[in-house]
C-alpha cells in the first residue's frame, strides 16, 4: 500500500472509531440490559440477572402483537402511497417549465415543518367539535366525525398525516433520479414514436427501479420507527387501535419502568424489521434483475 493510502486510512480511523462506538456501546448496553431484570434502589439502578426470561414473556404480549400488527399495516400502506404520490409529482415536475422552482419548493414544505407543530395543526384539523375538516364535511350536509377516537378510522388518520409529512422525501429522491436519466434514450424512443404510457413502463420505470428500491428501503426503515405522530395525535388509542412498536418500547420503558423487558423487546424488534426490509430488499432487488 502506498504512502498516500495509509495516510488516507489514518486520517479516517478517528471518525470510524468514533461512530462506531457511538453505534456499538448503546447496542451492547441494550443487549446486557434485555438479560436482566432493573430495579431502583435509593436511585440505584440494581440490575438482576433473569437469562432470556423477557424474551420468553414476549409471545404472550398482546400490546406488542397488536404495535406489530399497526406498524406493519401503518408502513405498508404509507410508504405505498407517499411512492406513488411522489413518484408522479417528480415525474410531472420534470415536465414542467414555467414555475417549475415554484413547484419544487410548495412541494417539500411538509417536510420542513417540525413534527411537533404537525401534530399540533393536524390535531385540530381533525378536531371533533372545531376541526377545518368536520366544518367542510358540515358544508355538504356530513355529519361530524371522530377522526382519531373512531377505532376504525384513527390509524388511517395517522397515516394520512404521515403521507402528507413525508411525501416531498420520496419527492425528493425520485427527482433527483428522474432528472439524472440519459436524456437520449427518450429522444431516441420518441423518434421510434414510443408513446408516453409505453416511455413510462418500458424505459422511465426500469431506469428508474434502483432509485426506487433505495427510496422505498429509507422509507420503510423511518415508517417503522414512527413515533412522534402517534405520541401527539393519538397516544396508542383508542385502545390499541394505533398502537406501533416504538409507542409500546415506550410504554415499557418510561411509563411502566419494566426497563430490562423494554430492552428485550427493543432487540427483538430491531431483529424483526432488519429481517423484513432485507426480505423486501432481496425481492424487489430480484424482480429488477428479471426485469
Amino acid at each position: 500500500m502506498r504512502a498516500d493510502g495509509i495516510w488516507r486510512y489514518a486520517t479516517l480511523l478517528p471518525a470510524i472509531l468514533f461512530f462506531a462506538l457511538l453505534t456499538f456501546l448503546p447496542l451492547a448496553n441494550l443487549v446486557a440490559l434485555s438479560f436482566h431484570d432493573v430495579e431502583w434502589n435509593d436511585a440505584t439502578a440494581v440490575w438482576k440477572w433473569v437469562g432470556v426470561e423477557n424474551f420468553l414473556a414476549l409471545p404472550a404480549d398482546n400490546l406488542l402483537r397488536a404495535g406489530i400488527l399497526n406498524t406493519v399495516i401503518f408502513a405498508v400502506v404509507a410508504v405505498a402511497l407517499q411512492m406513488i404520490i411522489g413518484f408522479f409529482l417528480a415525474l410531472w415536475t420534470t415536465q414542467v417549465i414555467r414555475g417549475r422552482l415554484f413547484y419544487r419548493t410548495i412541494f417539500i414544505l411538509p417536510i420542513l415543518v417540525p413534527g411537533i407543530i404537525i401534530g399540533a395543526i393536524w390535531k385540530l384539523m381533525y378536531s371533533y367539535d372545531f376541526g377545518v375538516i368536520n366544518s367542510a364535511l358540515g358544508v355538504f350536509g356530513i355529519g361530524p366525525v371522530d377522526w382519531l377516537g373512531n377505532p376504525n378510522l384513527a390509524l388511517l388518520s395517522v397515516i394520512i398525516v404521515d403521507v402528507w409529512h413525508w411525501t416531498p422525501f420520496c419527492f425528493l429522491l425520485l427527482l433527483a433520479g428522474l432528472e439524472s436519466l440519459p436524456k437520449d434514450v427518450f429522444e431516441a424512443a420518441r423518434v421510434d414514436g414510443a408513446s408516453d404510457r409505453q416511455m413510462l413502463r418500458y424505459i422511465t420505470l426500469p431506469l428508474m427501479l434502483p432509485t426506487l428500491i433505495v427510496t422505498f428501503v429509507f422509507r420503510m426503515i423511518l415508517a417503522f420507527k414512527v413515533f412522534d405522530e402517534i405520541y401527539l395525535l393519538t397516544g396508542g388509542g383508542p385502545g390499541t387501535a394505533t398502537e406501533v412498536i416504538s409507542y409500546t418500547i415506550y410504554r415499557r420503558f418510561f411509563t411502566e419502568d419494566q426497563v430490562g423487558y423494554g430492552a428485550a423487546m427493543s432487540i427483538a424488534v430491531i431483529a424483526l424489521i432488519a429481517v423484513m426490509i432485507l426480505t423486501a430488499t432481496r425481492a424487489t432487488t430480484r424482480k429488477a434483475d428479471q426485469s
